[in-house]
């Protein structure tokens, strides 16, 4: 059942969104806590200047990113494909995960 909410903020407290689709919507500076996004699929989603901590991150896929400026503790993740890349591409080079 669509719900048609005014512009401004609103607030959910221990409310159950699963399965829940937000289409041409603008969550811009909103704070997400304690918050439950197994499963969760983002496509074509802004996160510019957004800062994400205390994440488990397991099993996630990015794919088809800008990742201009983005850093996981505090390295750029450009150096870090960067490097990647290269030492992927050298002949003696093992392969990821090979120790």
């Amino acid at each position: 059942m669509p719900i048609d909410l005014a512009s401004g903020a609103c607030r959910a407290d221990n409310v159950c969104l699963a399965g829940s689709t937000c289409t041409h919507s603008s969550l811009e500076g909103a704070k997400f806590h304690d918050v439950n996004l197994r499963g969760a699929e983002f496509v074509d989603v802004a996160l510019t200047g957004a800062r994400l901590s205390n994440l488990c991150l397991g099993d996630v896929t990015i794919a088809d990113a800008n990742y201009a400026g983005m850093r996981i503790e505090g390295i750029l993740v450009t150096e870090l494909l960067r490097v990647y890349r290269r030492q992927s591409a050298a002949p003696d080079a093992e392969p990821p995960g090979a120790a």
